[in-house]
């Protein structure tokens, strides 16, 4: 098994390195983003453990370019940081998996197995409704040619419509699917992304894709309005 580990921490890059060569792994380490893009680019390698936070060219760039440039290899984040929004940026940015600093050894070395063994992820779809096209890898939607400016949140919304265009999804089914059961806010948090929704992808385009079914919840027209 051959594994890429990049992290600016030399000395906890070269431990790493170190203990994974004792469990059987061939590793190289690079101790920047930069040079850890050239490597994944240059090799082949079954997972990929990438330092979130590096000067010059952070993890979550490096994991947004292999990504956009068609590289699936399974990425396991390292992050100092534990927030679930450090922990969102990553997993939207392409990671598989993440561990936190300072991390468990063993527990490192079984999801880099773990994420070998799933092997590297096919190219998500890119979604279509009418002129209305949205790319999960690369996290961007278009109308037409025109790139759309959404917000994380907003994406997710979209995303989620896209995937059931046609279908009348409640605003129960919406919170399920983008935030999750145990949301416990208002529930009305999606007819006010609903709204920020129409005002970026359906008006100004003369577009009215995205219906309110009264008294059932949403539909996106499968022809995008």
């Amino acid at each position: 098994m051959r594994v890429l580990v990049v992290d600016d921490e030399v000395r906890l890059a070269d431990g790493i390195r170190r203990g994974l060569e004792a469990e059987g792994f061939a590793v190289d380490v690079a101790h920047d983003g930069v040079d850890g893009l050239w490597y994944a680019r240059e090799h082949p390698y079954d997972a990929i453990l990438l330092d979130l936070m590096m000067p010059g060219m952070s993890g979550w760039k490096v994991c947004e370019t292999l990504r956009a440039e068609g590289n699936w290899t399974p990425v396991l984040m390292l992050t100092a940081k534990d927030g679930e929004w450090d922990q969102v940026d990553a997993l939207d940015g392409g990671a598989d998996d993440y561990v936190t600093k300072p991390f468990s050894y063993p527990v490192l070395v079984a999801r880099l197995r773990a994420l070998a063994r799933r092997g590297s992820r096919e190219r998500p779809t890119v979604l279509s409704a009418g002129d209305l096209r949205l790319d999960p890898a690369e996290r961007r939607a278009w109308r037409g040619e025109q790139l759309l400016d959404l917000t994380s949140r907003e994406f997710t919304v979209l995303e989620y419509l896209m995937r059931h265009a046609g279908q009348v999804r409640s605003k129960s089914d919406v919170i399920a699917g983008v935030w999750d059961e145990a949301f416990e806010g208002d529930p009305n948090i999606v007819e006010v992304y609903v709204g920020h929704l129409r005002r970026k992808v359906d008006r100004p385009f003369g577009r009215a894709a995205i219906e309110t079914v009264r008294g059932a919840g949403y539909r996106l027209d499968a022809d995008g309005g």
